[in-house]
């Protein structure tokens, strides 16, 4: 069997024009970090499994490709986050760096397995990361960051749902971990039923769910000790930094996705994309010694929006016949047109999928 054009499951070409999409998609939204004082680092696609697996956490580890480096005879890992290794460089390579250190990123991650709704495995990953602080200004700053981002790639219908990971944790501190883990999951399931079985006291979570406005009020009103008022006067100030045309939600007890998150996560939705676009949120980084450090960050994932058609746009090549004057082509080109020419008697603008052609000294578009 001739399998030469196949690829395997949940591995995608990308052809033009959608990896030029990919391509302005990233430019924009590194730029606008770049933008913020983020600089951009670039790590390998694999290193040794030991290292890799003590950086992820949650899930992440068992999403690891893992195969035998013929040089080292040691265990590698393809990374399949790139906040890790991002984390890792801050704590080693940039160990010295002034806190806090701003870096941005872009890459290929590969999923061991894939999902029904997400299938790809083959992903490629944007973001930014904040080690050395993760306060309330860090983490504006970090969404504010987010949200320019996406505008400036041109995505639209923007909206944010936040979540307190660590909250049910925090507030179930005296019932036994058996006991807090099997709340923690009915929480996240949004079981009602279960909840009420374990500890009725906690259903005002489920409950306040919603619209941030509507649902800050009920967490306010069933705390009446005020031992969530930190908490949600710290997001509620996250939140005032946003333009009014983000809608904005709050989940509290939502922890899929969000394990080894610490007192934020959140996630982004576009307009027309199913699912998210991207999240982030307030972690720990672990240090060679065993010490941690506070950081907040976000990703983006690139594949939803390109697949949803955004940030493509339709093909604008210029057409040179061989008899076109150098000098104009090098013009035209700094001037960013695209062009394409003939390098053959009998070659056409058609032929060559271009959409104007170079006419002397005149641009004609063509029909």
């Amino acid at each position: 069997m001739n399998d030469t054009g196949l690829l395997p499951e949940g591995f995608h070409d990308r052809l033009p024009p959608a990896a030029d999409g990919l391509r302005r998609f990233e430019h924009a939204v590194l730029g606008v970090a770049h933008g913020y004082g983020y600089e951009q680092v670039d790590p390998p696609l694999a290193e040794f499994e030991a290292g890799l697996a003590g950086r992820l956490k949650g899930t992440r580890v068992t999403d690891a490709v893992r195969f035998v480096d013929p040089v080292s005879q040691r265990t590698l890992a393809i990374r399949p986050d790139l906040t890790a290794q991002v984390a890792r460089i801050a704590a080693t390579r940039m160990g010295h760096h002034p806190r806090p250190v701003r870096l941005s990123y872009a890459g290929p991650v590969l999923k061991l397995r894939a999902s029904e709704l997400s299938p790809r495995r083959a992903l490629r990953q944007i973001g930014a990361e904040l080690l050395g602080l993760d306060t309330v200004a860090a983490a504006s700053e970090i969404v504010t960051v987010a949200v320019e981002a996406l505008r400036a790639a041109g995505v639209t219908g923007i909206s944010i749902d936040f979540t307190l990971p660590d909250l049910v944790a925090t507030l179930a501190s005296d019932l036994t971990p058996a006991v807090r883990g099997e709340l923690i999951a009915a929480l996240d399931a949004k079981d009602a039923g279960r909840v009420a079985a374990i500890d009725p006291a906690y259903l005002p979570l489920v409950e306040a769910a919603g619209p941030f406005a509507t649902a800050l009020d009920r967490l306010r009103a069933s705390d009446p000790a005020g031992r969530l008022t930190s908490r949600l006067d710290a997001v509620a100030q996250i939140v005032a930094t946003l333009g009014e045309d983000i809608a904005v939600t709050l989940d509290p007890t939502e922890r899929h996705g969000f394990e080894y998150q610490t007192w934020l996560g959140f996630s982004l939705f576009a307009q027309g994309v199913l699912g998210e676009v991207g999240r982030g949120g307030s972690y720990a980084v672990c240090h060679a010694d065993g010490a941690e450090e506070s950081a907040v960050g976000f990703s983006l994932y690139a594949d939803a929006l390109l697949d949803a058609g955004l940030g493509q746009r339709e093909r604008v090549r210029l057409f040179l016949p061989q008899d076109s004057d150098p000098a104009v082509a090098a013009r035209l080109r700094s001037e960013g047109w695209a062009t394409v020419a003939a390098l053959s008697p009998g070659d056409t603008p058609e032929a060559q999928l271009c959409t104007h052609l170079l006419r002397g000294h005149d641009i004609v578009a063509l029909d």
